[in-house]
């Protein structure tokens, strides 16, 4: 309701300066649908996500002026239902570019990834972190619908396979920031070795507690991503410690490589 509000008391004290029929003069705004679209996006660019939901909601006017310059939102703020929040929301602002979902406990289901898929065609970048619901449909759908990303977060969604994640590198091959901490059945040697062919552009991969990556998976990024320039390995414990030398010594292949963290127990 706060939002709600706010807007309520910005649209009363609202007075638009313009040339009038009398000439230059004042008038002011009296219904909501007033408000010209470049104005409206002035105004919600210096507010919260939550609010620009709100807005969104006021009027089909103001919904289609949002849906028309919104590339940048936040769901993350949403800690109950946001499952059907994406289902409702999304299918009217098909132009973003960045869209957060990250979650402090479950709520995505595989149709609303489905249905960023269907309608975000212009996607960059995706943080779906702790979805835990989610499974392998999710990553058929994101390599079919938004084949631009080069930032993706599925940090934490322990029920992907490898085969699927090996299926996504095909067709998201503009990859440069990866997170896979936690997935644990996602982040195999077969899964790095697709990557490390498909994701040339790679530039920095988490592999975080991914327990079944081994000498021969990081040995594929090493090759394969010539951009590579951060690596986490940290609980990776297959790793020998001879490709960790080799990301380092091997520079004609990763000449711009600065970090690994590796981290033995």
């Amino acid at each position: 309701m706060r939002e709600t509000e706010s807007l309520g008391l910005c649209f009363e004290n609202m007075l638009i300066f313009g040339g009038g029929a009398g000439g230059g003069g004042r008038w002011r705004i009296s219904e909501w649908k007033d408000i010209p679209a470049e104005l409206l996006l002035r105004i919600l660019s210096l507010v919260d996500d939550r609010t620009v939901v709100v807005a969104s909601g006021v009027c089909h006017g103001w919904r289609d002026a949002i849906s028309w310059g919104l590339t940048h939102i936040s769901l993350s703020w949403c800690k109950k239902n946001m499952n059907n929040l994406v289902l409702s929301f999304v299918p009217n602002f098909t132009k973003l570019q960045v869209l957060i979902l990250r979650q402090d406990a479950p709520q995505l289901q595989d149709n609303a990834v489905e249905t960023i898929a269907s309608y975000c065609h212009d996607l960059q970048e995706l943080d779906l972190s702790k979805s835990f619901k989610l499974t392998d449909h999710s990553l058929y759908t994101i390599a079919h619908g938004c084949p631009d990303l080069t930032k993706l977060n599925i940090s934490g969604c322990s029920a992907f396979s490898d085969s699927a994640l090996a299926y996504l590198s095909r067709f998201c091959r503009k990859l440069k920031f990866l997170n896979l901490c936690g997935c644990v059945k996602a982040a195999t040697d077969r899964a790095l070795k697709a990557i490390g062919f498909n994701c040339n552009q790679l530039q920095s991969l988490n592999l975080g507690w991914c327990d079944h990556v081994g000498d021969e998976g990081v040995k594929s990024l090493a090759y394969g991503c010539p951009d590579l320039r951060a690596l986490d390995l940290c609980g990776c414990l297959l790793i020998t410690g001879i490709h960790f030398v080799l990301l380092h010594s091997a520079h004609f292949h990763c000449t711009v490589f600065r970090e690994v963290y590796f981290f033995r127990i």
